[in-house]
């Protein structure tokens, strides 16, 4: 075999799996990121690959260039799908029963034995010292004999290795910071997480535990962390406790200091409002009144971000068949809704006049909301949750942060969440949520551009 092409075992195995590769495998920047530092692809490849209209495409186009990229090409490819949360893929390619079931030893330069290990923090400098063991023969034709929902990737509150969020440079701040909301201090701001996960059987039986919700929690508080926030985390609240918490944040003399303010409500919902674990209901329009130009001084004229991870109705999207589309799903494990959501924030217009000494600000504004889920004109739809993984919502938006908030603003930030989300589709066989659909959608009644610039530090900043 040449020394430039792949393993002809490796190239046999995914030529078998090519078909349930080009349905479940979902390439997006993250993937091909990983592939490129390892020198497995060149910048022009993942570029051509990104330009193709469909997932289904971007996958065939991978698959037809993997071959022909060295004999660790297998191997790193196999990696980097733990590291993006595509663990079972990774499986069916090493645990398949023409394979020996053990991790290769590859030699290089016909002496050296390596693994090709790829880690998202290899790529940025932050080296991994662990490997990611295989199952033994025994345990993975245990794992075939099972059913497609165990073999789902098990995300713990610790695992997944994600992508630094990636710093904003000093050429971009000064090339945009005119026109955006001032983000210069440090802390950037306060962040609010309220997560309810178990309710109160004993009070509502009508509201099961948000399996992954626990997930969520995990990754809000870091990727906020990393952004520079001072993230508060309660979990399990009822709603008076919620509202209580709600008050005495939006209270916090800290927001005088700060540029800017996060809050992030996941629970089960319905339109216009959250539960409680007591089954009672938070308005979420009393939500955004605590953060108003009236309520909230010291936040005015500051960005307010607002998410929330919960339905605003008990109907499932169940997708609608395009015309010349593919069929793929992005999200293989057991699907849930969180059955219920929010409203939109709405701004009211203020009077456009002055009194002689100040203009007057609108009630709200300087607010945006992205909803893991539509409010329609005839229905409100479910918000999808992963019971291992997390909500997609909170997934797309963890990802989309990490890689884009150097130099996307928030609004388009959220539009590509959007495009994420309507790619996705629930794979659950057997059960209602197979091949469901979920859209997000956000409001915004900012007037400026709404940049976070990650890590980046004026020079009197500095030490």
């Amino acid at each position: 075999m040449l020394e430039c092409g792949m393993l002809e075992r490796d190239r046999q195995t995914l030529k078998r799996r090519s078909a349930s590769l080009l349905k479940h495998l979902m390439v997006d920047e993250m993937l091909l990121m990983l592939l490129q530092a390892e020198d497995i692809l060149t910048g022009n490849m993942a570029e051509s690959i990104m330009a193709e209209p469909t997932s289904q495409k971007r996958s065939w186009h991978l698959l037809q260039i993997l071959p022909k990229r060295g004999p660790g090409a297998f191997s790193c490819f196999c990696a980097a799908l733990r590291e993006t949360n595509q663990q079972f893929l990774s499986d069916m390619l090493t645990q398949c029963p023409e394979r020996d079931g053990v991790e290769r030893h590859m030699k290089v330069d016909g002496n050296v034995n390596i693994r090709c290990h790829v880690t998202a923090h290899r790529i940025y400098t932050r080296l991994s010292d662990s490997s990611l063991p295989l199952s033994t023969p025994e345990e993975a034709a245990a794992k075939r004999a099972r059913t497609q929902e165990s073999m789902e990737f098990s995300l713990d509150a610790d695992s997944p290795i994600k992508s630094p969020v990636l710093p904003c440079s000093a050429d971009f701040y000064h090339s945009h910071c005119q026109k955006a909301y001032s983000m210069t201090s440090s802390p950037r701001g306060l962040a609010l997480v309220i997560s309810n996960v178990t309710f109160d059987p004993s009070v509502t039986t009508e509201l099961d535990t948000r399996k992954g919700g626990e997930v969520d929690n995990e990754v809000l508080r870091k990727v906020f962390t990393e952004l520079d926030y001072l993230v508060s985390l309660h979990v399990d609240l009822t709603a008076e406790a919620m509202k209580s918490c709600i008050e005495s944040f939006s209270r916090r003399p800290d927001h005088r200091a700060v540029d800017s303010c996060v809050v992030c409500l996941l629970s089960h919902g319905v339109e216009g409002a959250v539960y409680g674990t007591d089954g009672q209901l938070l308005q979420l329009d009393w939500v955004f009144k605590a953060f108003d130009n009236a309520h909230c001084p010291l936040l005015q004229n500051k960005p307010k971000m607002f998410f929330i991870q919960a339905c605003r109705g008990d109907e499932m999207d169940v997708g609608v068949e395009q015309i010349d589309g593919p069929i793929r799903t992005g999200s293989p494990s057991c699907e849930q809704r969180d059955a219920g959501r929010e409203r939109q924030n709405e701004s009211h217009p203020g009077q456009g006049g002055h009194d002689g000494r100040r203009i007057k600000l609108p009630q709200r504004s300087d607010m945006i909301c992205g909803f893991a889920s539509l409010k329609g004109q005839r229905i409100s739809t479910a918000a999808m949750r992963n019971t291992k993984k997390g909500s997609w919502f909170i997934q797309d938006l963890d990802m989309a942060l990490r890689l884009h908030a150097r130099d996307t603003h928030l609004a388009d930030i959220l539009m590509q969440v959007n495009a994420r989300i309507k790619e996705r589709e629930g794979y659950a066989p057997g059960t209602p949520h197979h091949r469901c659909k979920e859209m997000s959608e956000f409001t915004s009644s900012l007037c400026k551009d709404l940049y976070l610039f990650p890590k980046y530090r004026l020079p009197s900043m500095q030490i």
